[in-house]
């Protein structure tokens, strides 16, 4: 009974550190390879790799033309769907911008 209870929290657990939530974009820094957002009131840096993938809307895009948007949208006016672990980006979903 302790192990089912046990990996129910542990899946739980793994599944909270993956869900996103539209969060408002702040910066990009291209030469850092880093994404600064807004949670609400807190400030976070996402590192971006390699592996992070990026989508508008369903459709997936190449990570330069991603790295090319990033560096033309305005602080507070964007919202991003931020996938991650830790502080690496796993996926960042660009949506409508904000109002």
């Amino acid at each position: 009974m302790r192990k089912m209870i046990v990996a129910t929290l542990s899946l739980l657990l793994s599944a909270g550190l993956l869900l996103a939530a539209p969060v408002l974009f702040e910066s990009y820094d291209k030469d850092k390879n880093e994404l600064k957002v807004k949670d609400g009131d807190k400030s976070i840096t996402y590192k971006l790799n390699d592996k992070t993938t990026y989508k508008a809307g369903d459709k997936d895009l190449p990570a330069d033309k991603a790295g090319d948007v990033l560096g033309k949208l305005k602080a507070g006016k964007s919202k991003l769907e931020v996938k991650a672990e830790k502080d690496v980006a796993t996926e960042v979903t660009f949506l409508k911008k904000a109002k």
